[in-house]
């Protein structure tokens, strides 16, 4: 901790500390890299269960009779038509187009929104949300009450049930309730990053180490146990979840990212909505595929990526997949090369090249 005096610490942070978890400085927090090792932990979650401190994201709630008005005008998605009860996956973006974040928004009732950002962009976010809100509506950040606690993996619905009631066991996907847990209301929602069931929880940070520890003792003969970062970021790679910072930014939208199927252009007016459905119609003159390396190389973030002479793009993300045992990524190309089985070759830091092959996302699928 001291080479970190600015990093902050999760009420996990002794828990993590007890497991024997490796403490780095991510996002203003010190959170675990790894602690039995990455790959362990990835088929940990993909086999059994596992708990990650996802305590660094953030929370800001809109709220008021405007509201609706002021969350569909901000994201692509529709987040107003769905019933309460119902969470909605969104990209939110600037009027050029860019993302300004990605997110999930919770809807509470008809005139409040609770929103889970991404950690190294809350302040952002934040600051966009009032911006553009311009006092139609309340948003509030929520950030500092809230611990937030991932339980994924096969065995994590009934994990769950254990600690949670048996009802939380049959909710479906990007479903929320809210319940009382040691006298304090928590969300629980079945959202994740990882592609495997469960849900995650926002809880307030006074009763998260206790929480932590229930779902500890109670899940010991599920498998269950901690999950780093490391692990947290192959599971979301295996099934092309974006990374703010590495897949999507500011200057990439959501047509670029494959994510065309969150902007709702039926919905009325919003922020891109022009751009977006000139990118629509036209097509995008770069694509994000998943694809695999065939060869040895492990593809890492912007290494090149060439057709011959020409560079066609770059590597967003990359890894070596633990479910797969083969280097994986995901990287922008320009057109034709986005579609299934186009082949194209990954610059190795100027070393070498290795070719490498689109697939149909995501690479990772369960056995049937």
């Amino acid at each position: 901790m001291s080479d970190h005096p600015e990093a902050r610490r999760t009420a996990l942070y002794e828990e993590h500390v007890k497991a024997g978890g490796k403490l780095v400085p991510f996002a203003g927090f010190m959170l675990p890299i790894q602690y039995e090792g990455i790959a362990a932990e990835h088929h940990r979650c993909r086999t059994a269960v596992g708990l990650f401190d996802v305590s660094h994201m953030g929370e800001i709630v809109f709220r008021g009779p405007e509201a609706a008005k002021v969350v569909n005008r901000l994201v692509t998605n529709n987040v107003v038509s769905v019933k309460p009860g119902r969470a909605v996956y969104t990209p939110c973006c600037r009027p050029d187009g860019g993302i300004v974040d990605d997110m999930i928004f919770y809807k509470k009732s008809d005139t409040e929104w609770f929103v889970c950002v991404n950690a190294s962009n809350k302040d952002k976010d934040y600051a966009w949300f009032v911006e553009q809100t311009r006092g139609e509506c309340e948003v509030v950040d929520l950030s500092e009450q809230y611990s937030q606690i991932a339980v994924q993996g096969p065995n994590a619905p009934e994990l769950l049930a254990r600690v949670l009631g048996t009802e939380v066991a049959t909710m479906k996907p990007f479903w929320f309730i809210t319940k009382d847990y040691r006298g304090q209301e928590i969300i629980f929602a079945t959202t994740g990053y990882t592609g495997e069931p469960g849900g995650e929880i926002y809880v307030p940070s006074a009763v998260a180490a206790d929480l932590w520890r229930e779902l500890m003792d109670k899940g010991s003969d599920l498998g269950v146990g901690p999950i780093g970062l490391g692990a947290r970021d192959s599971l979301r790679m295996e099934m092309k979840y974006c990374l703010y910072g590495n897949d999507i930014d500011d200057t990439t939208t959501p047509i670029e990212a494959g994510l065309q199927w969150t902007v709702k252009f039926d919905k009325g007016d919003f922020n891109g909505r022009d751009v977006h459905l000139k990118q629509h119609e036209d097509g995008p003159a770069r694509h994000l595929v998943q694809f695999v390396v065939e060869g040895k190389g492990v593809p890492r973030h912007n290494y090149a990526v060439y057709s011959g002479d020409r560079k066609i793009g770059h590597v967003t993300s990359g890894t070596m997949s633990p479910s797969l045992k083969i280097p994986i990524g995901i990287a922008y190309v320009e057109p034709p090369f986005q579609t299934v089985g186009q082949t194209f070759e990954i610059d190795l830091m100027g070393l070498r090249r290795v070719q490498a092959r689109v697939v149909e996302a995501p690479v990772y699928r369960k056995a049937k």
